[in-house]
């Protein structure tokens, strides 16, 4: 009776939090940036996190990262996984004001991804598959793709179906490939639904179907996947205008829902395979890189980061005055001294 009173005290305070948590994020929303401003001064995690991402995004503010990375730091210096993560999103590919850093970002990564923040579980999966400030390792790659397909993240799906499908951290399988392709799709994401249609193109892992592909090609397409493009524009002339017509009336209303759009603004290439003619498939983690400069760093040789138009030197020099505090006695001071966050 005792053990049975003290459990359900736990739940009835674990559920008390939550609806303050719950209610403290619904009150931050109504507040105004002035006011949000105050609160993250004063040490409340979730108005930093909100005042860095409206640096981030420039709501009510000039867009800064170093802003964002500083109000990100903060919160991040508590332990908070968020706050990581988006710390970490700005680290692994630099910004005015802010150092590159891959490796700390990875670490940003592991540390939310262990608290259970499945974005930052697919990145690191990410970081390890392409060596991105860790050591390169398919095997835990695919361990944190899982981890986060698992807890239903579309892109992950995407990424664990694309080590499917070349083989890469586990034995090559298309039919679970095309699996993985198919749950993302049906989550939200164009890639998914790219790679999926060229599975059912080829008939890997499916029966061959270019009505299906078809299908799939135009449900990516119209969400303003390029490659995808190309593949209905394939495969509509190889099956005639009257049947193109008959399946883009049949999937009119079928739309990747905006929030899982606009997380798919990096993707990876998989090799391609061998003996076998090109298959219209991508995955969902950078956009084709730049070419990088050749420079005697470890990171000369990665895959460079996708970067947002530079800023003018003028605004260089203003965001990194801004940026300069000094720094109390915390777990990660060093590596904030190292990057320059810290006087």
């Amino acid at each position: 009776m005792f053990r049975f009173a003290v459990r359900l005290i736990n739940a009835l305070t674990i559920a008390v939090l939550l609806g303050v948590a719950s209610a403290h994020a619904q009150s931050l929303d109504a507040l105004s940036l002035d006011q949000k401003f105050r609160l993250a001064k004063a040490g409340d995690e979730e108005a930093q996190i909100a005042i860095a991402r409206a640096y981030e995004s420039g709501t009510e503010v000039t867009v800064d990262e170093a802003q964002a990375a500083s109000w990100y730091r903060k919160a991040a210096d508590h332990g908070n996984p968020v706050a990581m993560f988006g710390l970490a999103r700005i680290l692994s590919k630099g910004a005015p004001g802010v150092e590159k850093s891959p490796e700390f970002a990875a670490k940003l990564y592991e540390a939310a991804a262990r608290q259970g923040h499945v974005e930052a579980q697919n990145w690191l999966g990410y970081c390890y598959q392409h060596g991105l400030g860790i050591q390169q390792s398919d095997a835990s790659a695919f361990a944190w793709y899982t981890m986060a397909a698992n807890n239903g993240l579309a892109a992950a799906q995407n990424n664990l179906g694309l080590m499917y499908l070349t083989g890469k951290g586990v034995q090559r399988d298309y039919a679970r490939a095309s699996a993985l392709f198919e749950q993302a799709a049906k989550n939200g994401d164009v890639w998914g639904a790219n790679n999926l249609g060229g599975m059912y193109e080829r008939g890997w892992g499916v029966k061959q179907d270019w009505q299906k592909a078809l299908v799939y090609y135009n449900q990516a397409s119209k969400n303003g996947n390029k490659r995808a493009s190309e593949g209905f524009r394939r495969l509509s002339a190889a099956l005639g205008p009257s049947v193109t017509a008959a399946i883009i009336q049949s999937t009119a209303s079928q739309a990747v829902a905006p929030e899982f759009a606009a997380n798919n603004d990096f993707r990876s290439r998989p090799p391609r395979l061998q003996n076998s003619a090109p298959l219209n498939i991508d995955g969902a983690l950078a956009p084709r890189p730049k070419k990088a400069k050749k420079t005697k760093s470890r990171s000369a040789t990665q895959k460079p980061w996708v970067m947002s138009q530079p800023r003018t030197q003028k605004n260089r020099s203003q965001n990194t005055s801004r940026r300069r505090e000094s720094c109390h006695d915390t777990l990660l001071e060093g590596l904030f001294r190292g990057l320059g966050f810290c006087d």
